[in-house]
């Protein structure tokens, strides 16, 4: 081989075989001096030299043969041949490149209409990483991957299998979805920005996602009107549109911006509904207000069940809390502030609230008797309350924040009223005891006038009640008036209706708890002169005998609704329809 660059590759391959027994080195030097004449005269000279002459009809060897055959070929075949490697994988590079773009732009609706069949997003948690003065960061965390034989179309199934191959993986810049409510004048509810994302999209393979999104509130007002429609059983069907600008590429190619919507119908059993709570607490206690009055506190655990896969930390938030007034369509009455702790949500866990509110004073509103009516709204709540009927109260959010929380969340939740079930809570044997004694029955004045109370017979006595107070009741009460409406029984007959309907005065004694047993309440009355309105004549006729005749004590049997006057920190309210029953005995 000849140092020079520009030596023939094969130089004197016929001098070679005919002076064989000469020095190789000595015979490859000349030819290489021949062959640097020759490049200087023609660079165009074959790179194997054919002589002509004696030697043309040596025999050949077959390599000899095949290098000899290259000489036929014209120069620019060689180039060409010796390109042929560089020019196919430009060709197949283009391909792909062709087929990227033409995934991308040339057929973006099948591209679209197969990743919005065939993609499937499991969520496995959603948190609130946290709150922010403008909104919340949520982290996302999930598998993505796509799914053709979901896609219904076998072309755009085909296509699909076949782009996302090649492609293998695509990547979104960061971008902004936007999510509105097109039945509601396309209102913004709310903005995520999603961070860069890659994801494989070939399919079946699974790309496990984690990511933190800010989302932002949209329009507060909006937001409130659609929660009052959700809350008073308007929202019958709710359609969703996310619309997002995504810049996409594959590798080292942009796909370009592509423009992604995504609409989600809501209807029936899709929208959820108001969750199903427990109150395991409730305790009532005074408490010192800081303008040095005595105010009633009310502390509330509650707990619900959370059927998401969603983990966060709500931050404390105020409420009012509001009760029905005389007209069921009328205006709310406020009764108390109240707050709640930090709730903790865990995914598909049961979790616990803890409310805790100060009534400051009962407005005269909720203590005032309604008109044609014999009853204020107050004792409706406390009636349905001690009877075991539910009731309704209503809480809405407070005006201002709470401690740190941010005021975006009361901006949005203040205005919204939400319809709360208040479960009643029967208090079997209340009136733990009730009896009269020091009974006296007057008979009949003979010469009264018919109808006038003289004219029916009189019962005197003094009535002993012993009240069990709640457990829920842990702050001073008395009672300062009673009144009943009592059925009287003798034999477990009617005998007629003992007119208790005026007030009498009472006074009450505290009674400690013993063993095991409620503390309560004693009450005293003193009755004078109470008309008994006769409805049988034969039973009262018995119990005259038994009294001039039968040599012993009568007793008889009463049945009860009590109405009780109580004073508390608060002041004055009534509690009505207490029932009660016990024994009447009549010496005599």
């Amino acid at each position: 081989m000849s140092d020079h660059p520009t030596s023939p590759l094969l130089g004197g391959v016929e001098h070679d075989r005919e002076e064989r027994p000469r020095s190789q080195r000595s015979k490859v030097s000349s030819q290489s001096q021949q062959s640097q004449t020759s490049a200087r005269s023609d660079e165009s000279t074959p790179l194997l030299s054919r002589n002509g002459g004696e030697h043309q009809h040596d025999p050949i060897s077959p390599a000899a043969s095949s290098l000899l055959s290259l000489q036929d070929e014209s120069p620019n075949d060689g180039k060409t041949k010796r390109r042929w490697p560089t020019i196919v994988a430009l060709s197949l590079l283009s391909a792909v490149v062709i087929v990227i773009l033409g995934l991308g732009f040339a057929a973006p609706a099948v591209v679209q209409e197969y990743a919005k069949e065939a993609v499937v997003f499991e969520p496995t948690d959603l948190s609130i990483d946290s709150f922010t003065t403008s909104g919340v960061k949520a982290r996302i965390r999930g598998n993505f991957r796509l799914d053709a034989t979901k896609v219904q179309r076998k072309p755009v199934r085909d296509l699909g299998r076949a782009g996302t191959w090649i492609a293998r993986a695509v990547e979104s810049r960061p971008s902004y979805v936007k999510v509105t409510l097109p039945e509601y004048d396309d209102i913004l509810l709310g903005t995520a920005l999603v961070p860069s994302l890659v994801v494989d999209i070939r399919d079946g393979h699974t790309t496990y996602v984690d990511f933190i999104t800010d989302l932002e509130p949209g329009d507060v007002d909006g937001i409130r009107r659609i929660a009052n429609d959700w809350i008073d059983g308007r929202l019958g069907q709710l359609r969703v549109q996310g619309k997002a600008d995504v810049a996409l590429k594959s590798g080292i190619f942009s796909l370009g911006t592509q423009t992604f919507s995504e609409t989600l119908e809501f209807k029936g059993k899709d929208i959820p509904a108001i969750p199903q709570y427990n109150i395991t607490r409730l305790n009532f206690h005074e408490v010192k207000l800081p303008d040095s009055q005595t105010g009633m506190a009310a502390d509330v655990s509650i707990t619900m069940h959370n059927n998401y896969p969603v983990t966060f930390t709500v931050p404390p938030l105020g409420f009012d809390i509001l009760v029905p007034g005389c007209a069921p369509d009328g205006d709310f009455i406020f009764l108390a502030n109240a707050t709640t702790g930090e709730i903790k949500v865990s995914p598909n866990q049961d979790l616990n609230v803890t409310v805790s509110g100060i009534i400051r004073q009962l407005p005269d509103t909720l203590t005032a008797v309604c008109p044609n009516e014999k009853t204020s709204p107050l004792d409706v709540l406390l009636g349905d309350y001690i009877h075991g009927i539910d009731s309704t109260i209503f809480v809405r959010g407070a005006d201002g924040p709470v401690g740190d929380t941010p005021s975006w969340i009361s901006e949005l939740i203040k205005s919204v009223i939400v319809p709360l079930p208040f479960p009643g809570h029967p208090f079997d044997n209340l009136m733990r005891d009730f009896s009269m004694v020091d009974v006296h029955l007057s008979l009949p004045d003979p010469f009264a006038e018919p109808g006038s109370p003289e004219a029916q017979p009189q019962i005197s006595a003094t009535v002993k009640a012993l009240v069990n107070l709640p457990k829920e009741m842990n702050f001073p009460i008395s009672v300062s008036h009673v009144r009943a409406d009592a059925e009287v029984f003798y034999h477990d007959r009617k005998l007629g209706l003992l007119d208790l309907h005026k007030w009498q005065e009472a006074n009450s004694t505290q009674v400690e708890a013993q063993g095991d047993g409620q503390p309560g309440l004693m009450v005293e009355s003193i009755v004078e002169k109470a008309p008994l309105n006769i409805t049988d004549d034969d039973v009262f006729s018995e119990i005259v005998q038994a009294l001039l005749f039968g040599g012993k004590n009568v007793v008889l049997g009463v049945k009860a609704k009590v109405d009780v006057e109580t004073e508390t920190t608060l002041g004055k309210f009534i509690i009505r329809e207490i029932p009660a029953q016990g024994k009447v005995p009549i010496k005599r």
